[in-house]
């Protein structure tokens, strides 16, 4: 049922936006073009989903790289260095990656995943930091004790145990990149954030609207996904 509540909503909107044009002009009956349809919100979701995937992978891989490296006795002393360099990425604003990956990496999707990825990172590493930290040591020396090497017992000890915290990293990160991402189409990545922009730019609310909508539905499904697979996770525990 959590789950099912906001995807049914996503899935009305999607259907029911494209249809909603007498409603938006009667809320706004001066515009001329009170529905978005420069694309079609289905794509438009789809391409903004597709975003958000790719740099949360991406985001995963590098965080809990770090983390399994700042919590073993060699990368110790890396750990303060680690975080620091996590949380300025994230003190950066987004819209300040963009200007400065886009002469780099040109318009479209690859500045605004830059963007997503280094918002993505810090709550992968934290959480990952924190679940291994919270590993109990007696499971610890129980592996020891059955002759576990370092790499054995990480992967079937410590990160079993430690993927509760792990999962609630990466369920924040997908959220924060679902709404980030919206700011792709501000230098023409294709998103959820296309009709808010332009809505923006035409002093089109309607458009804002529709956008806005569209992104806070698939926030929330995508909350609810994650959290159902998050719970389940901790349950094995």
């Amino acid at each position: 049922m959590r789950i099912l509540v906001p995807v049914a909503i996503l899935v009305l909107l999607l259907l029911g936006l494209p249809h909603a044009g007498a409603w938006f002009h009667a809320w706004q009956p001066d515009l001329s073009h009170p529905l978005y349809t420069r694309t079609s919100f289905p794509i438009l979701t789809l391409a903004h989903l597709g975003l958000v995937v790719v740099a949360t992978l991406i985001a995963v891989v590098i965080g809990l790289g770090l983390g399994i490296l700042a919590t073993r006795p060699a990368g110790r002393s890396l750990l303060p260095t680690v975080r620091a360099v996590a949380v300025i990425g994230q003190t950066i604003p987004p819209v300040a990656v963009l200007a400065i990956a886009v002469p780099l990496l040109g318009f479209g999707a690859a500045p605004t995943l830059l963007a997503l990825v280094l918002y993505g990172v810090l709550p992968v590493l934290g959480q990952t930091v924190a679940g291994l930290d919270q590993v109990p040591p007696a499971a610890l020396h129980a592996a020891d004790g059955m002759g576990y090497g370092r790499w054995r017992r990480l992967l079937d000890v410590e990160l079993p145990l430690a993927a509760g915290p792990i999962m609630a990293g990466v369920r924040l990160s997908a959220i924060v990149g679902v709404g980030t991402a919206t700011i792709g189409s501000a230098v023409g990545a294709t998103t959820l954030g296309s009709p808010i922009v332009e809505g923006l730019v035409g002093n089109n609310p309607a458009y804002v609207v529709q956008g806005a909508l569209l992104v806070g539905a698939l926030a929330l499904s995508v909350d609810a996904m994650l959290g159902t697979v998050e719970r389940r996770v901790r349950r094995q525990r």
